[in-house]
């Protein structure tokens, strides 16, 4: 059954499933991950506990992605995997949410049957009050087309000493690659004030380090209108920066036409911020960046990371760089290598570009480059970022830098890991307990971490 339209099933208030099991997996941006937090917050409200085996939980959760190509195969063998589990135990249930159910709400009805909840972007914090009504109804899907607010729920954190912070949902741009606007909405920001009161109770339930989360963060307060004021992000920058006991400040994802002088300066003034900054290049062809209806040319894009560089010292930058954008030429392709070359980012997210239905660019069948030459082209812009990676991990070795200790290495559990205040992760060994701060000299450096000593 579809709830588009209808009532809304009032929230409980007591848990009513203590002890049972959930399986929560994650695809996609680090908005689906703090929207994932958001989730196993409600269920252990509810008194859930977590489970690791999918095919022994009681509830399944997928929170789904439609930015990669693939996105839809893994749902959906995923789902066919679980079909088994749930016809030897017909008392599991299994909930697809997200930006996929959000775009394909009916197909994931044909495709998985099975499906007992389907819920999309927009009403999240009603993830247990549609497992209400499909253990009493049947199956249920409610999907709303737009949101009026930002939805605020209790997380369960994977790192205690670190927290996302949704400060503005949806996305106003007309990206040709993207299909965000279509399933996050327009930009919805949410009050500073209530932003600011989220910091301080998470820098006094022990988090020093919080990420401040935005399809376009540049664009936060453009909607709002406090007495005549706009509030803007760099105000929004200091105003966090000021509260007690955060350390640590970041940020993602700025828009390169968006970032502004006033941004820079805030982030130079207020001590909390971290000296990072990912800017989304996508591409070095202003003739391409033009049909990705991007904003900006190479020209503006280099002169915006010199601005960020001039007012902030030390600065680290990341980028994403898509290949093979519909029409992508071999002369189109050298502009992007030229222009990863001059801007010298520490690192880079580098996709193959793959369409997505739904975006402008799914139209452009005629102008898909040649797969081959695509690979050929991505590898070597890999190889070329690679170097200059490492080569600004080199320029490091040898000095004393600030680590916020995450754990024991994933790879090495002998080994502590880390992440600077430019976000380079750093491998050493030490007994430092998670969340605290540690001066680390660097003795070694790859690509794609550095490898210290305590000092």
């Amino acid at each position: 059954m579809t709830l588009i339209g209808m009532p809304r099933i009032r929230e409980r208030r007591t848990p009513t499933r203590t002890g049972r099991t959930y399986h929560l997996r994650t695809f996609g941006c680090q908005m689906n991950v703090h929207d994932s937090e958001g989730i196993a917050g409600l269920l252990e409200a509810d008194g859930m506990v977590p489970a690791t085996d999918p095919e022994a939980a009681d509830l399944v959760v997928f929170n789904t992605c439609c930015i990669r190509e693939n996105a839809d195969d893994k749902l959906y063998g995923s789902l066919g995997m679980l079909k088994r589990a749930k016809d030897r135990r017909p008392g599991m249930m299994i909930v697809v949410g997200g930006c996929l159910a959000q775009k394909d709400r009916d197909t994931i009805r044909v495709r998985a049957p099975w499906v007992d909840v389907v819920f999309g972007t927009h009403n999240l914090n009603r993830v247990v009050s549609l497992l209400d009504y499909a253990e009493e109804w049947g199956p249920v899907t409610e999907i709303l087309e737009e949101s009026d607010d930002v939805a605020v729920v209790p997380a369960k954190r994977e790192v205690a000493h670190s927290a996302w912070v949704t400060i503005m949902i949806g996305c106003n741009n007309s990206c040709t690659f993207c299909i965000v606007p279509s399933v996050r909405g327009a930009e919805i920001s949410r009050r500073p004030g209530d932003i600011a009161r989220e910091v301080a109770d998470l820098a006094a339930d022990g988090v020093v380090e919080v990420t401040l989360l935005g399809q376009n963060v540049n664009s936060y307060g453009r909607d709002l209108d406090l007495g005549g004021r706009k509030p803007l992000f760099a105000g929004l920058l200091r105003r966090v920066g000021s509260v007690d006991g955060i350390g640590r400040i970041r940020y993602t994802s700025p828009h390169p036409k968006d970032f502004r002088e006033d941004v820079a300066v805030a982030m130079a003034e207020t001590p909390a911020v971290c000296e990072q900054l990912h800017m989304p290049l996508q591409s070095g062809s202003d003739r391409i960046l033009a049909a990705m209806h991007r904003g900006y040319n190479a020209e503006r894009f280099l002169a915006k990371i010199d601005l960020a560089r001039e007012h902030i010292p030390g600065l680290a930058l990341s980028t994403d760089v898509i290949v093979g954008f519909p029409g992508e030429t071999e002369q189109d392709f050298q502009a992007t290598l030229d222009v990863v070359a001059a801007a010298r980012f520490d690192s880079a997210f580098t996709f193959i570009y793959s369409p997505r239905p739904g975006t402008a660019a799914a139209d452009m069948v005629d102008d898909f480059v040649d797969p081959t030459e695509i690979q050929d082209r991505y590898r070597r812009l890999t190889e070329l970022q690679t170097t200059i990676g490492l080569e600004a991990n080199q320029a490091i070795v040898g000095a004393s830098v600030e680590v916020l200790v995450d754990g024991p290495s994933k790879t090495d559990p002998a080994m502590l890991s880390g992440r600077t205040r430019t976000n380079k992760l750093v491998h050493f060994a030490g007994s430092i307990a998670s969340g605290s701060l540690a001066d680390v000299r660097v003795v070694r450096a790859t690509p794609h971490y550095l490898v210290g000593a305590l000092v």
